[in-house]
């Protein structure tokens, strides 16, 4: 078995990280008007820095900027689209105790456009902070939100119909041109790795969520079809020697999750209809079902194996891990298939329930593992 060369590697990661207080305190000044966006950048730039070589230093090959200038990982990218307005998220207490993120109202509210290059800046930053380690094999990752979110959470109510009074085909040709525009000034500053994150499909495997789909007027089994050929129109605009991939997320908003269920009900579409490089996708717990929708992967795909949880800072065993890799081996084979945590470690600034040091530790268990299964 061997290592990969190309992303995503036999070790990799969703992308997020625990925020460092002293960011966190910047946020919060800028919030109140205490400093400027420039000084908030410079503390974001330091920070991104040194959370750059921390990646380097566990062993992993692809490098994020772990979120560092963002609030939430999917709203801080859509709102920068043109045609689109999104609300700020509430936080429910739950009878528990526990805390719960409202799914945030994301409107199309006029013709969808790539008004302005989004993540350009920030990644000729990370890029420049990598080379600057002078370590070969490092790539630097982009990790935006999935384009199936401008329809999911609302569907056809949150889109505009003065816009869009027919949402197929001009509506789902519209947003694949914006992230086709994206995904071109990207590569023309010479990145390589794109990540699109995506709650969406992994929802449409939990009951509740497929109800709710319902109720607002779409067929949950029809949807995963629908968002294969809606991903497809972005693949078919990706750069050449870019590496496209999704991760599948069923919720990670202070250690707690929003759905569960097998991927059987999208698997097909997941893994043979969508023209993808490659799938990150959660397996670290029983929520997330068996290995048998792994079926399903078309020859020279990739799955990337979430069985390492980011939600709680108890590390899982080696050989544990290494005894579900098999048995996943027995759905697809082991040349297409990698390890990761489940999710990253803080998809909002708020951060998971975890230890920085669990972080540390959690991502080292990936890389050491990966070593000894695939070389």
């Amino acid at each position: 078995m061997t290592a990969r060369t190309t992303p995503p590697f036999r070790a990799d990661h969703v992308g997020s990280f625990l925020r460092p207080g002293y960011l966190l305190q910047a946020r919060e000044r800028k919030a109140k008007g205490e400093i400027t966006a420039e000084q908030l950048r410079e503390v974001e730039d330091k920070s991104i820095s040194e959370i750059v070589k921390f990646q380097a230093d566990v062993g992993l090959q692809s490098i994020t900027d772990g979120e560092f200038r963002r609030t939430y990982f999917h709203l801080d990218f859509l709102e920068q689209l043109g045609g689109v307005k999104t609300d700020i998220p509430v936080t429910i207490k739950k009878p528990d105790g526990t805390e719960e993120l409202a799914p945030p109202a994301i409107r199309v509210t006029g013709k969808v456009r790539h008004a302005k290059a989004i993540q350009l800046a920030d990644f000729q930053y990370l890029k420049g902070e990598v080379a600057k380690l002078d370590i070969d094999g490092l790539t630097p990752k982009v990790t935006i939100p999935s384009p199936t979110m401008l329809h999911f959470r609302g569907g056809r109510a949150g889109i505009s119909k003065e816009a869009y009074p027919e949402l197929d085909p001009v509506f789902y040709d519209d947003v694949a041109r914006a992230y086709g525009d994206e995904l071109q000034s990207l590569a023309d500053a010479g990145c390589r790795y794109v990540q699109m994150d995506d709650t969406n499909m992994a929802y449409l495997c939990d009951e509740k969520m497929r109800a709710a789909a319902r109720a607002r007027g779409d067929d949950p089994n029809e949807l995963p079809h629908r968002y294969a050929a809606f991903i497809n129109k972005v693949v078919a605009l990706k750069p050449k020697g870019m590496t496209l991939c999704m991760h599948l997320c069923r919720g990670n908003f202070k250690s707690t999750f929003a759905a569960q269920g097998n991927y059987e009900p999208v698997a097909e579409a997941l893994l043979s209809e969508m023209n993808l490089d490659a799938y990150f996708m959660e397996y670290d717990d029983d929520r997330s079902g068996d290995f048998r929708p792994l079926r399903f992967l078309k020859k020279g795909k990739i799955v990337v194996l979430g069985l390492v949880t980011t939600k709680f800072g108890q590390l899982e065993k080696k050989d544990d891990l290494k005894r579900r890799i098999d048995e996943a081996a027995k759905h697809a084979p082991l040349e297409q298939l990698c390890l990761s945590p489940q999710c990253g470690f803080s998809s909002t600034v708020h951060g998971n329930n975890i230890a920085v040091e669990d972080q540390r530790r959690k991502l080292e268990l990936v890389v050491q593992t990966a070593r000894e299964v695939w070389g």
